[in-house]
Order: structure tokens, then sequence, then C-alpha cells
């Protein structure tokens, strides 16, 4: 199982196939583009390393999942089975409607009766199948003594077809089976469109313990699972591969990057003693790692943890919604016992109460109130979906117009986290054909940056000879007799100059620097000016070292920065904040910040974040500029207003509507009328948000 985070279009599910099933061992490739997922079936000698190598030559980035921790939720039970319910439930309802139109219009007697009788041979059926959601959750919260929205639905869904049997038995004229087939309609369209904002959000912690290397090579070279290694076990690690668990290198030298754990931008040099954690990549040279920690007890894992409790303290929020339900069900449930007791003490008549008292809880069901938040979320998305973002979460919009505070990753998320190669203009042409020479034989990504550009200017490689890697400090060769190398500042014996930069030597002469800069994203200022504006506070939380830290927070215009900062210590920060009553919006993309991204009030990530950090934020941003993040503030807090806005127009409608139920003036035409207006009004008010 690979994933595929680059993976977008039906294109790329076309060539990730087409190249997989090219590779000699490969039986069958397919590719879930939802999930961003390939799954591929393959000799016991093809290794996940060779088909990563294939797909990042065809222009892929890949990571390899362990197919044993995700969770097999592939198929998308829920969805479907919500949209089969509803269109049961649309189906029966214009059909009922049909034969209503013919009762209201005047048919009387045995005309009316059979009638009323082909309604609900066509209503119950449809009404025990779609109502089961309500009928479930309903039951669930009774059982612990609760009340919640469903259990007034329920009531009036069952209350109003039983009425509807008798008052038909009984040739009766009114009966409801179309307002109990319209509330099932109107309240799974709303609970379906609820579904759909949050149908792409998986669990964060799942999809970060897939990302754990689930096979170790031992020194013997034996492959076998991390699960059964043990501290004091010694691993090889190859150049190219992830550190499949926490430990200390024992023998050779290499670079790390750690930049998805750490935020570090830039590889670190690795020899023996060095303390290595499970998810870094090792780069340029093999490594023997003695295990200090694998499986449930690595770094990876505990982050993988960090996560699952944020996640569930954010499940804690209380929406818009619910905070109405608990309002809301008590006084529809009091309404329409009062109108019962009521009429029954003025008439007598038991099955005149009854009618009223069904009649009550139908006409104040909460229509309105269940198509409030769902549909201002959906007008919501749709318009922060056309502006290049894609919401997740169902209270994602809520909790970020409640946001004060905006904490920021740097490398990969102000920054585009990749080395650019400054003005070269001032090397020699042949300097630089030595140079890309030396930079094209290695894996370092300021040596692939530095050939790159030297490439973009034209400039053909030299003919260096007997080029080889230097693991932990550069490359060398011969260039007509003289030694070249090009690497780190110490392997040369030179000063490092201020900055990001490698350097290269030709024979005796002197070293020379090639300087290089993370360049800013796209908007970034411009996002953290319009943010300003908002009047939120901006702070900048990075791994990385002060000197580029403050750099990048003096070119976007923050103040407050903070480097060095470890990933358990951003949700820390971030913990700290929330404590003193800030609500903190957190936009990041490495698994460093995974747990930041879980504990914060809302989140953002990039779309070109790793796979779990998408995963676990909120609001994805599908393109690469920033500038996004601003208008998606001001449309959560515009859709806010919506909500509050629709909850009115629903109180509106109940101060109506709940005079003419408890007088006996709602029949089944005025039921249905009265329910469709209100549910009209409040689609209407959402649709609002989609104007800019």
């Amino acid at each position: 199982m690979l994933s595929l985070p680059t993976a977008h279009c039906a294109a790329c599910i076309s060539a990730v196939e087409h190249g997989l099933e090219a590779v000699p061992g490969v039986r069958s490739a397919r590719v879930n583009l939802t999930l961003k997922r390939a799954s591929v079936d393959a000799d016991a000698g093809v290794t996940a390393e060779q088909l990563i190598e294939v797909l990042k030559g065809i222009g892929y980035e890949a990571h390899e999942l362990d197919a044993s921790s995700l969770s097999m939720t592939e198929t998308d039970r829920q969805g479907r089975a919500l949209l089969m319910r509803l269109a049961v439930a649309g189906f029966a309802m214009m059909n009922v409607m049909l034969l209503s139109v013919a009762v209201w219009s005047g048919a009387s007697d045995a005309t009316r009766d059979l009638f009323h009788w082909i309604s609900g041979i066509i209503a119950l059926p449809a009404i025990v199948y779609s109502a089961q959601p309500f009928f479930a959750k309903a039951w669930s919260a009774l059982r612990v003594r609760r009340l919640n929205m469903d259990v007034p639905i329920s009531l009036a869904i069952i209350l109003a077809a039983g009425l509807s049997i008798y008052e038909t038995s009984q040739s009766g004229e009114n009966a409801y089976f179309d307002a109990a087939l319209s509330l099932t309609f109107f309240l799974l369209g709303g609970r379906y469109l609820d579904y759909r904002t949050r149908r792409v959000a998986r669990s964060a912690a799942e999809e970060l313990a897939a990302l754990e290397v689930p096979r170790a090579q031992l020194v013997s070279g034996e492959t076998v699972p991390v699960s059964e290694l043990a501290a004091g076990d010694l691993v090889r690690v190859l150049p190219g591969s992830r550190v499949p668990v926490d430990g200390v290198i024992v023998e050779g030298h290499s670079e790390l990057d750690r930049s998805l754990l750490t935020g570090e931008s830039l590889p670190v040099a690795a020899g023996p003693e060095t303390v290595v954690s499970a998810g870094e990549v090792n780069l340029t040279g093999p490594l023997t790692v003695r295990v200090t920690a694998a499986g449930k007890d690595s770094s990876l894992h505990r982050m993988a943890d960090l996560v699952a409790v944020a996640e569930t303290s954010r499940n804690r929020y209380t929406s818009l919604a619910d905070k109405a339900a608990s309002i809301y069900a008590p006084v529809v449930h009091l309404l329409a016992l009062f109108a019962f007791i009521g009429w029954y003490m003025a008439t007598g008549d038991a099955r005149l109460s009854i009618n009223i008292a069904v009649a009550t809880l139908i006409i104040t069901c909460p229509c309105a109130l269940g198509l409030a938040v769902p549909a201002v979320a959906t007008a919501a998305s749709g318009r922060l979906f056309r502006a290049g973002l894609l919401v997740k979460n169902g209270t994602a919009l809520e909790r970020l117009a409640e946001v004060d505070t905006v904490v920021f990753d740097k490398t990969g998320t102000l920054t585009m986290g990749e080395p650019e190669a400054d003005d070269l203009s001032r090397h020699g042409r042949e300097e630089l054909a030595v140079a890309r020479a030396l930079a094209e034989a290695s894996a370092h990504p300021l040596s692939r940056a530095l050939a790159a550009a030297i490439a973009a200017m034209g400039t053909a490689p030299a003919d260096v000879e007997d080029i080889r890697e230097v693991p932990g400090h550069g490359v060398e060769g011969r260039y007509r007799g003289r030694q070249v190398r090009l690497g780190r500042a110490e392997w040369l014996g030179v000063r490092a100059v201020t900055g990001t930069a490698t350097y290269m030597q030709l024979g005796e002469g002197p070293a020379m620097a090639f300087t290089f800069t993370d360049s800013l994203r796209e908007g970034a200022k411009e996002a953290v000016e319009e943010l300003r504006k908002m009047g939120l506070d901006m702070i900048l939380l990075s791994g990385d070292s002060p000197e580029a830290v403050a750099a990048v927070a003096r070119k976007v215009g923050i103040e407050a920065w903070e480097a060095q900062v470890l990933p358990a210590d951003k949700a820390a920060r971030i913990a700290v904040l929330a404590r003193s009553g800030r609500k903190v919006l957190m936009v990041g993309d490495g698994l460093n910040d995974t747990a930041a991204l879980a504990s914060a009030h809302a989140s953002i990530s990039p779309a070109s974040a790793l796979e779990a950090a998408r995963v676990v934020s909120d609001i994805v941003l599908l393109g690469r500029s920033l500038t996004p993040i601003a208008e998606a503030v001001q449309v959560a807090r515009a859709a806010t207003r919506r909500i509050k806005e629709n909850f009115a127009i629903a109180a509106l409608y109940n101060a109506v509507s709940i005079p003419v139920a408890l007088a006996g003036f709602a029949t089944p035409l005025a039921a249905a009328l009265a329910m469709s207006f209100s549910s009209i009004c409040v689609s209407l008010n959402a649709m609002r948000l989609i104007r800019r």
C-alpha cells in the first residue's frame, strides 16, 4: 500500500497504474484517488522502495503505508445508505403528495378513505426504512436518559404515522402520511448535506501509524517486522530509506532529513553515537543503528498518540446546532403535552386532543433547524472550494469564525520548503560546469537545487572523473588532474557564511560558496497583512534555526516567533494559549505539526503537506498561495451569522405556527405548506453566502 499525496486527477491514476504495472513482478496496481493510495499486488521479490523510485521517476511522490494498521473503511457505506434512504423518502413523498392533493381538493367518503389507505401502504414501509437514522439516535439518547434533536423528530414521525392509520381506519378527514414523509425527507436532506461536509475527514492518528515503516533489515540481511524488534537489536538503514526505529548510530556516516519531524529545512550530519528517530530519512550513506525503541514505543507512534488525544479534545466542541437542540427538544415535548392536557380538559375528547398534540409536534418539528447548519455549511464550503479551500470538518467553519490568534509553521507553510540557489552569475562558466557534475551525483537537497539551477542556465556538466559521495560530508572527484569537492564547510576546512550554503573547492584554490534561500510561499505576506487587519494576532513556531526563522518572520511581518520548537512543544504552546482563553488557528504541513494541528481550535494545511497533516486539518489549501486563508476566516464569520439568522427564522416560524397548532388549525395541508416554506427560507438565506 502506497500513499500518493500529489495524485489529483484521472490522468494521475492512469500514469501511476501503468508505471507500476510495467515493473517486472507486479501483477496489478489500483489507485484510489479519494484516499490518494495505491494498492499493489506483486511478487515477494518486489520491494516498496523499488516502486517508490519508479513513481519518483515519473513525477509522483510516494510513501509506503502499513496496510495492517489501516482500518477497512474504504467503502463509503454510510454515505450510500443515507443517499438511498433519502431517495426512498423522496419517491414515497412525491407519490403520497399526489394522492393528498386529491383529498385537499375535496375528495370525500370512500374515495378519501381509499386514497388514505393507498398513502399508508406507500408511506409506512418508506418511513420504517428511511427514518432509521433518527430512530437509532433517539433510542441511544433515551437509553442514557437525555434528549437530542432526534427524539422529537422520531416521536413526530411515529405519532404522525400511527395517528394517520387510526384516523384512516375510522374514516377520519385528516391523515398525516404526507407530513411524516416530508419530515423524513427534509431532515434526511440535512443529514446528507452534513455528511458531505465530513466525508473526506479520516483519522489522522491512523494515517500516522500507517506511515511507520512496517519492516526493518537486520545486519545479518534478514528482513523482519518492526514489531518483532527489541532494544539492542542492530538494523541496517540504506540510503534513501526511512529510519524504522528510534536508536543510536553505531556505524556509518550520512545525512538525515528531519524536516517532516522537526521542521529543520536542512539535512543534518549523522555518525556514530548520533541519536535517530523513526520517520527520519537517511540520505547519503548506509547506517547501522542500535534499536532503543520500536513499534508502539517509537517517537513516531508517540506523536500519533498525541494526535489521537488532541482529536478527542476537539470532538468535545459543542456546535451551534447541538446547543439549539438542547433547548428545542424539551420545549417541543412540553408544548405537545400541554396541548393534549389543555384540549382534553376543555373538551373531554381524547381523539381530538391527540390530533392537536400530534399536529403541534409535526408543525413545530425542526425541519428549519435541521437544515439551518447543513445548508449554510454546504453553501460556504462550495464558495471556499471555488476560492481554493477544501472544508473537511462539519464544525470547522463555526470554530474558524471564533479564532483570534493564528500560529504559522515556517518550512513548507510560509515558505516552499525547497531551497533555491541565489544569483549564480558571479561564478565562472567552468566553475558552474564542475559544480553541476558534482551536484548531480548527490542526493542532498542543496545539491539537487544547485544542479537544477545550473541546468536552467544552459551550462553542461564538466567531465569530472572518479566522482564519489562521502557520506555526511559531500561529493568529490577529479577534474583535469585536480581534486574537486562540493559539500560542507567543515569538510573543506573553511568558515561557513551566514545562512544556507554549500561549498566547492577546485584543487588548492579557495573554496567558493553557493548560497540558497527558502523562497516565501506565494501570498504569505499578503495573507498575514489581511489577517492582521481582521484583528488576529500572529505567531510563528518552527523547528528550524533562529536565524532562518527570524529572516522569514521579518519578511512576512510577524513579530512574535520561536525557533527550534519540538513537535510536542508546538502542541504544548497551543494548549497554553487555549488555557489563557485564546482561540488558535494552526497553519502547518509536516509530521511535526500534526499534534498542533489536531489540538488547535481550527487548522489549515496546504495540499503539498504530508498526508497525515492534511487528514488532521479542518481545511486543506488546494493551491500554492496562502491568500485564501483570510477569505476563509471572512466566510466562516459570515457563515456563523447566517446560521444564527436561520435559527432566528426557525424561531419566527415556530412563533407563528405554534399558536396555529395549539388552536387546532394545523391541518395536513397547513403542516405541509408551513414546513416547506420554512425550509425554503432557510435554504435561500444560506445561498446568500455563494455571492462574494
